[in-house]
């Protein structure tokens, strides 16, 4: 019989505790240590929560040293060459994908519907200064949605939540492109309904009411098919991953009972780091930095140098120890985007390609499993794409909500206590 529990010695008394382990579907098996304290007077140590799981989940699942990442259950790669990300939306905040192409279209022509904003908090907006990064805009913006739709603190049934998260996955693509023309003095685009949910986007960062700035004479807007497709993958390669620092930070503020979109604000200024969601931006400023694909081995050389405080951007993850699921998918998409058409950046996307050949022959590289991860060609994607960069975080928000607004439903529904760890004391 397979033992389910462990058991804990004290060796200065002897004493033993048995602790229960909980099976996990996939992965390693949990301790369940929630009485460790109340049983034992003492509590684990783990800077980081590299080794805690603060949550029971079935959203996604990582295994990094196998690169695989599953939404729902379903390999990331599947469901981003045979679906759109408004039906990953689906999927993620329902736990189902849309049956036929008709409830694919529906869903998609719901969240168009629901994209417009209430012209109050269009004002706020108009208070913001010129020049301010759209992430604060962003996170403001979003904080300030609570006030608009403030029955969301407390949602009685799941057609509550679902609309709960409809409202947010639509209004975020609005609220990005208000905040990056605020940022640069622009007025602002309403959203076309008769655009798809990615396109509609690209409309309203795009158009102008007046002028041919980015527009034809017939006032269409030029946007490529091809970039819509491109842009679609890319928020559907960042829709969910786990516990990572900013959805732990939504759990952890939703874990207060505050409101919904509250909580996803805060989760919104933990991914403006450049740790976590800014690290695309870093990658291709650092790219800038190498300039020439002849300098790569000297950089090579200083990613070595344990006296250069020197990091190469864009290589290696916390979690996965093999080459980033992501990161294959988003290469792929680069090269597939040149094939049709697409320019990339020639300079900065031959310096990528040498840095990663280098890396992954070196065995200073394979000894420490440091491969590309995710932002290491999504920057040189979105320049082909001309997105500005101040709008590579904000992109990551767009794509990440769906997962957001899935794990808020989640944690409410879990009716788990507020989030309230240790602390090891060293003071006086």
């Amino acid at each position: 019989m397979e033992n389910n529990t462990i058991t804990l010695i004290n060796n200065s008394t002897g004493e033993k505790f048995n602790f229960d382990l909980i099976n996990c579907t996939r992965g390693p098996k949990a301790i369940d240590f929630g009485k460790l304290f109340e049983r034992t007077g003492i509590f684990s140590y783990d800077p980081g929560y590299a080794s805690t799981a603060g949550c029971k989940s079935t959203i996604s699942y990582i295994d990094g040293n196998n690169g695989i990442l599953l939404y729902r259950g379903i390999p990331i790669q599947d469901l981003v060459s045979k679906y759109k990300f408004t039906d990953i939306c689906q999927l993620l905040i329902s736990d189902k994908l849309p049956k036929n192409d008709i409830e694919s279209k529906e869903f998609d022509l719901e969240l168009r519907q629901l994209g417009f904003l209430h012209e109050g908090l269009i004002n706020i907006f108009k208070a913001f200064p010129d020049g301010a990064h759209p992430m604060a805009n962003l996170s403001s913006a979003v904080g300030a949605l609570s006030t608009f739709y403030k029955d969301y603190v407390d949602i009685s049934d799941d057609n509550g939540y679902q609309m709960m998260a409809k409202r947010m996955i639509a209004k975020i693509t609005t609220l990005v492109a208000f905040s990056y023309r605020n940022s640069i003095g622009y007025p602002y685009i309403y959203p076309d309904i008769s655009r798809s949910y990615v396109e509609n986007f690209l409309y309203m960062l795009r158009a102008f009411p007046y002028g041919k700035l980015g527009v034809n004479i017939d006032g269409e807007v030029e946007i490529d098919p091809l970039e819509v497709e491109a842009l679609d993958k890319i928020f559907s390669l960042h829709a969910e991953h786990g516990q990572n620092a900013s959805t732990t930070t939504v759990r952890n503020v939703a874990s207060t009972g505050v409101h919904p979109y509250a909580a996803i604000s805060a989760g919104i200024n933990a991914l403006w780091g450049p740790s976590h969601g800014g690290a695309n931006e870093k990658v291709l400023n650092q790219l800038a930095e190498i300039d020439d694909v002849s300098n790569v081995p000297k950089f090579i050389d200083r990613v070595k140098d344990k006296n250069d405080p020197f990091r190469l951007m864009g290589f290696g993850h916390r979690v996965y120890k093999s080459y980033d699921p992501r990161a294959k998918a988003i290469k792929n998409l680069k090269d597939e985007l040149d094939k049709k058409g697409i320019k990339m950046n020639a300079k900065f996307s031959d310096i990528a390609e040498k840095l990663e050949e280098v890396a992954l022959k070196d065995e200073y590289f394979i000894e420490r499993k440091l491969y590309p991860n995710v932002d290491f060609y999504s920057g040189i994607i979105l320049t082909a794409l001309k997105i500005p960069v101040s709008l590579f975080t904000p992109i990551f928000v767009i794509g990440r909500m769906p997962g957001w607004c899935s794990q808020v439903i989640e944690h409410i529904k879990s009716g788990a206590r507020i989030t309230r760890p240790r602390q090891v004391y060293e003071g006086k």
